[in-house]
């Protein structure tokens, strides 16, 4: 079993922190800095109080454990693309021909034997301490509420552990849960996510549905929960096989769903299909607030514990967070599951300011015309591949993929409207810019095969281009060009909205020999001069079929929505800190940054 804390300190440089800090916004904001400096650390906050609640916790607050690509790479042990070549290599088994064959392929079936979970008949060290229902208590846990504005505490890096009706699935999810008081959480299981098909079983039924919630143990449990695993597989399976050994499971106390022995809380409890409570808002991994909404609500039956339990929490809003690093380890590693359905796919790599879902690029060995259509339509019907929103292919010829200012000169120098592909499908629960939920525009660009003949027929400076285009409409305040060695430069303008954007677009024809792509956002909390914050605000704003059009030159509205658009859901707002807090944390001496580094990420409004 792994010691997190040692092991941290001997091979992460884990930074422990003695100050007394408030669970409520302090040890957030702080792991939130912490994670955007290029030298990020794991955290351990050693003593979390609730001030509001005049609490103060016995069990420290552990986060930004895989806080970059060095330290998460060793949480696995190997680099994740030797992983990936040992799933790929499971993918490509053949039954053998002759003796010689067979003893080859002897080690790689005895390794497989790790793979699967072992159910033991004793209670774990996650069972140290059992607190019977009538004694639990939530607030005895140093529950975090990250943002000004969520609906209140949640856990957020709970392994929440769920089963079939029947018994035969199981699975383990990474969701958030809110605390409502004492014995009461929120259930964020998102609509397409496996506990929720799994809840509509019970209900369905009748019946209450079991749930167990871990925190804590070995990191890759956690991954494991995001892991984008084929439905009705358990996800430590790939926790056995990444480890090559077994995980280690024991039986909650109060229902029959097993938990790995070594974590550090467990909580148990059951799900009343009939009830449903206000879930939220939550500042969400887009950076932006998810809104209120019913969830179900699981009551607690008890609560588990080492004896010397560590909290373990992430923290999410804007990029770059420690997601970063364990999306960047789930992409590697599952690269040879999505070669079946695309075989001649070389690579690909979801940006973290696209935040994932919102924006893939891919390279691909192109074969015949329309390949890469026909790759486009392969990501939007599988899995988890089918909630992104924005993809760009490339070929074999293209710079590599995290080679971003040499892909996109790539990419633009490719990019013309026949290549562009517009249609819909279904978009992520967390989705805030399609007109519905559930279902919105995708965008899928061709960048494959020769450059376009034709670049920009006039090119024209910022300001005198600027003025022109005022000279049309007085809302555009700024303008700032992008990539102008390009055949296709980006434009980008703020304006402060009073009308739909779109609506002046024909009067803009007369533009389009200096103009080729027109990127509009909002004035309010954009800088112009920040193309890393300004990917993620155009890719978290737009909706394919509705905000972008393609005459008289391509035109990309990514301003925010509202009923002058005809848009009538909420549109959320920005996750940022707050400033009585930032300058509380660095009066302590706890972080140090500047108004650049503040406007760098958003984490004030400006």
């Amino acid at each position: 079993m792994l010691d997190v804390i040692e092991w941290l300190k001997e091979h992460g440089d884990l930074k422990v922190i003695d100050t007394p800090l408030d669970v409520e916004l302090e040890i957030p904001h702080l792991a939130y800095i912490e994670v955007k400096k290029a030298d990020s650390r794991p955290l351990l906050f050693t003593h979390p109080v609730n001030r509001a609640k005049g609490i103060e916790y016995d069990m420290p607050v552990l986060m930004n454990i895989f806080a970059n690509r060095a330290v998460t790479q060793k949480l696995f042990g190997r680099h994740p693309d030797e992983i990936a070549e040992g799933i790929d290599g499971l993918l490509k088994l053949k039954p053998p021909k002759g003796w010689r064959a067979k003893l080859a392929m002897l080690p790689k079936l005895i390794a497989l034997k790790n793979v699967f979970p072992k159910r033991l008949k004793f209670k774990g060290e996650c069972q140290e301490v059992i607190i019977p229902k009538e004694e639990v208590d939530l607030d005895k846990l140093p529950i975090l509420k990250t943002w000004s504005e969520d609906g209140g505490p949640f856990i957020t890096m709970g392994q929440v552990y769920t089963q079939s009706l029947d018994g035969t699935m199981q699975n383990l999810g990474m969701y958030r849960l809110q605390q409502y008081d004492k014995n009461r959480l929120g259930m964020h299981w998102q609509i397409h996510k496996d506990a929720s098909h799994f809840f509509d079983q019970y209900q369905k039924a009748g019946k209450k549905m079991p749930v167990s919630v871990a925190i804590g143990g070995d990191p890759l449990y956690i991954w494991c929960g995001q892991a984008p695993m084929p439905y009705g597989m358990f996800e430590m399976l790939l926790y056995g096989f990444v480890r090559n050994k077994n995980a280690e499971l024991v039986k909650s106390i109060t229902n029959d769903i097993y938990i790995p022995r070594d974590v550090d809380v467990v909580i148990e409890g059951f799900v009343d299909p009939e009830l449903a409570e206000i879930e939220g808002p939550f500042g969400d991994h887009t950076g932006y607030y998810t809104l209120r909404e019913p969830f179900p609500v699981m009551e607690v039956e008890t609560i588990t514990m080492r004896k010397k339990p560590v909290f373990q929490a992430t923290v999410v809003g804007k990029p770059p967070l420690e997601d970063k690093y364990m999306g960047w380890a789930t992409e590697r590693i599952f690269l040879p599951m999505l070669k079946p359905m695309a075989p001649d796919l070389i690579d690909y790599n979801m940006p973290e300011n696209g935040v994932f879902h919102n924006l893939i690029l891919a390279k691909m060995k192109v074969l015949y015309k329309g390949h890469a259509q026909q790759f486009m339509h392969a990501f939007w019907g599988v899995g988890q591949m089918s909630f992104v929103k924005h993809a760009i292919f490339v070929g074999e010829d293209a710079p590599e993929l995290e080679e971003f200012d040499a892909l996109t000169e790539h990419i633009l120098n490719r990019l013309e409207k026949r290549r562009i592909l517009i249609t819909q499908g279904i978009v992520d629960h967390l989705d805030h810019a399609s007109p519905e939920q559930f279902v919105g525009g995708k965008l899928g660009i061709d960048a494959t095969g020769k450059e376009v003949e034709v670049g920009l027929e006039s090119p024209t400076g910022d300001a005198e281009l600027l003025k022109k285009m005022q000279a049309i409409d007085t809302h555009i305040l700024e303008l700032k060009q992008y990539f102008t060695q390009t055949k296709t430069p980006l434009c980008v303008v703020t304006v402060d909205k009073t009308k739909p954007v779109l609506s002046d677009i024909e009067k803009m024809k007369e533009l389009k020999e200096h103009i080729k792509v027109l990127i509009i956002v909002d004035k309010a909390n954009n800088d112009i001069d920040n193309p890393y914050m300004l990917l993620w605000r155009v890719v978290n704003n737009i909706d394919a079929q509705r905000d972008i059009l393609l005459d008289p030159f391509i035109v990309i509205d990514a301003t925010a929505k509202s009923e002058l658009d005809g848009y009538d859901r909420e549109w959320p707002g920005d996750t940022l800190c707050d400033e009585a807090v930032l300058k509380g944390l660095q009066e302590k001496g706890l972080i140090e940054i500047d108004e650049a580094f503040i406007k760098k990420f958003g984490l004030l409004n400006f």
